[in-house]
Order: C-alpha cells, then structure tokens, then sequence
C-alpha cells in the first residue's frame, strides 16, 4: 500500500498527487473580540473557544496553491465541527424526546463527515468542544436569538445546513476546475442542501405529531 510522502499514513485507493495532506498543520489563531490566542487546527465555525468571537491565523504562509487547498479543508473541519457540537447541543436541550433523537442522529453524521475527512487527509480529527452555544450557533445562522422552543432549534439547524450548502457552492464557483478544492467544496455543498432537505421533511413530520417517524435508523445523511 502507497503511504503519504508526508505524513506516512496509507494513501487511498483513489488518492493521487492532487490529493492534501494536512497532518501537523497547526495553526494559532487570534480572536478579534476578546484577543486571546488558540492553537488548533480547526475550531467550530472558526469561533474563539473562549468568548465566540472570529479567529483569524496568525502568521500562516502557504505556496499559493497548497494554501487553498488547505483553506478548503479547514473550513470544512469548521463547518462539520460547528454541526457536530451544534447537534448535540441541540439534542441536550431540546426538551422534546423525539427531537432530541433526531439532533443526536444528526451529530452522528456530523462526527462520520469528520472522520472520513480526517482519513481522506491524514489530519487527527479535532476534539470534542463544549464551548459552542446555541445562541451563538443562532447567531452564527443568522436566526436571531437562542431558540427557546423544539421548533425554532429546527430553524436553527436548517439555517446552519443552508448558509454551509451556499457557502460551499460559492467557493466551489470560485475556486480552479479541477482543484483539489473545487471538488471538495461540491461534495460538501452536497451534504449540507441533503441535510437541509432532510430537516425540512423532519420538521413537518414533527409539526404533524409523527414524532415516532423521526428520521428512521440507517437513514442515509
């Protein structure tokens, strides 16, 4: 089995050499709210862990094709970072048994998602944080304040999946055909608009006291 020049982890069937490695990319990051500095490779939704504010890289320098590669990546780790923590969140504090299934199957696929990030590109997957709210994750979507109700975390979560689906989609117009980049931005924006739409369909089965159906084991995410 071929192994990364790099990192010497076992390269994938499928892997050539456009594929990224990232393994001890560590980067420090600067919060432009509270300043205080953290050392990582992703955190969720680029979020201080300390305070919520945005982070920004503190001296990173890239040869101008591996640094979008690797902005790509990151930005995916954040985004299924940011799911992940935001589900389980959710699935803590929904106040509704049916709900709170749901969110914690979601955070099952968000923590797949990360794993199988982490194998294609030879980086550990980020811990676990506490450190994301709802209220920020509410925020951060742009819903406005802390969902009090099963319904409005709906709204959060379905916010959260659309603005990463369209996040995606725009970075994969802007990015080189063909780059290692491009692809992942597809694939990811993919994920998030199925996400999304199966939210949706969630959310009306829920309104419509099917709660029992929520989301059936073995569905795919």
């Amino acid at each position: 089995m071929a192994l990364c020049p790099k990192c010497h982890q076992p390269l994938a069937d499928d892997e050539d050499g456009e594929y990224i490695c990232c393994a001890g990319e560590t980067l420090q990051w600067r919060c432009g709210q509270c300043a205080k500095v953290s050392e990582g490779f992703a955190f969720p939704y680029g979020l201080c862990p300390h305070c919520g504010g945005a982070l920004r890289a503190q001296g990173a320098t890239q040869p101008a094709g591996r640094a979008a590669a690797l902005d790509a990546l990151r930005t995916a780790f954040e985004i299924e970072l940011g799911g992940r923590d935001f589900y389980r969140r959710a699935a803590d504090e929904a106040g509704d048994a049916a709900v709170a299934d749901l969110f914690a199957r979601f955070a099952e696929m968000e923590t797949e998602h990360l794993d199988t990030l982490a194998r294609r590109y030879h980086v550990s997957p980020p811990d676990a944080s506490a450190s994301l709210s709802i209220a920020r994750a509410a925020i951060y979507a742009g819903a406005g304040a802390a969902p009090d109700t099963p319904e409005r975390l709906f709204g959060v979560a379905i916010a959260l999946e659309e603005r990463a689906a369209a996040y995606f989609a725009a970075r994969a117009d802007d990015a080189a055909q063909a780059s290692p980049e491009r692809e992942l931005y597809r694939e990811l924006a993919a994920e998030e608009r199925e996400h999304a739409s199966l939210l949706l369909s969630e959310l009306e089965r829920w309104r419509r006291g099917r709660g029992g159906q929520l989301l059936e084991p073995g569905t795919p995410g």
